[in-house]
């Protein structure tokens, strides 16, 4: 490996690492709190040692996507602020860039086509015989019936901002910054389709439909990236990552 990519993947690598040691540590945290408050709810309601043994169980949806806002927010603003800052000069130049009318251009277009290109990856599945069921889609449908504004808020809104602050600012930013961008624009991307879709956690996938999961994502990751990289603020990646999710959103609740 040439010396000056070996440094740049290491860093890579060690972003990666700090990532997934904040989610498991987080995760843990969640997890023993989750069971504390209902170990204390059921005792306070008097419950007799059987029951509490078995009142303690899994998060509900409510619980787990706060969760999922919580470990990411965290993971997010802590390796930006602590791995990849962004000076003055450099904010000042992302606001500037978010005002030139071809910004909002791009913008637009990479919304649209990655809603386009997913929609026609999943018909292609389809029509192959592969079905493939998304990690979060349980969860996605109980909060949709349940919560439809926090969840359009969580979708639109919070996880945008946050999956492009760590994925795109951070993982894809260092390599663009040291003029390596499309071996970024890879790397982020697999890492972005690896994040949405765990190895090995995704019950009832067969690896087809796996592979198509992480085509789908891995190409939603390089066209956010590519938005960042042509327009040169971080706001053009967000935005076009809300616009993708909003128009799902929207279909997803006239379907």
């Amino acid at each position: 490996m040439p010396p000056r990519t070996a440094p740049l993947v290491g860093a890579f690598l060690a972003d990666i690492g700090l990532a997934v040691f904040l989610m498991l540590a987080i995760s843990l945290a969640g997890g023993i709190a989750w069971g504390l408050w209902q170990l204390i709810t059921l005792q306070q309601s008097g419950a007799d040692p059987g029951q509490l043994a078995r009142g303690i169980g899994q998060p509900g949806v409510l619980a787990q996507i706060v969760l999922v806002i919580l470990s990411t927010g965290t993971i997010a603003l802590s390796l930006y602020f602590l791995r990849q800052p962004a000076s003055a000069a450099e904010r000042a130049r992302s606001l500037a860039a978010l005002r030139r009318p071809s910004t909002w251009g791009w913008t637009l277009a990479g919304g649209v086509l990655v809603f386009l290109g997913s929609s026609l990856f999943s018909w292609l599945g389809r029509q192959a015989g592969i079905e493939p069921v998304p990690t979060n889609e349980a969860m996605v449908e109980e909060a949709a019936a349940r919560w439809p504004v926090f969840l359009a808020l969580f979708v639109v809104v919070l996880a945008p901002a946050y999956e492009e602050l760590l994925f795109r600012r951070v993982l894809f930013g260092r390599f663009l910054r040291a003029g390596r961008p499309w071996l970024g624009l890879v790397l982020s991307s697999l890492a972005f389709a690896l994040a949405h879709e765990v190895p090995f956690l995704s019950d009832g996938n067969t690896l087809p439909a796996m592979l198509l999961l992480w085509l789908v994502y891995g190409g939603l990751g390089a066209v956010f990236a590519w938005v960042y990289w042509r327009t040169g603020t971080l706001w053009a990646a967000v935005l076009a990552h809300a616009l993708n999710n909003g128009i799902a959103l929207a279909l997803h609740g006239l379907a």
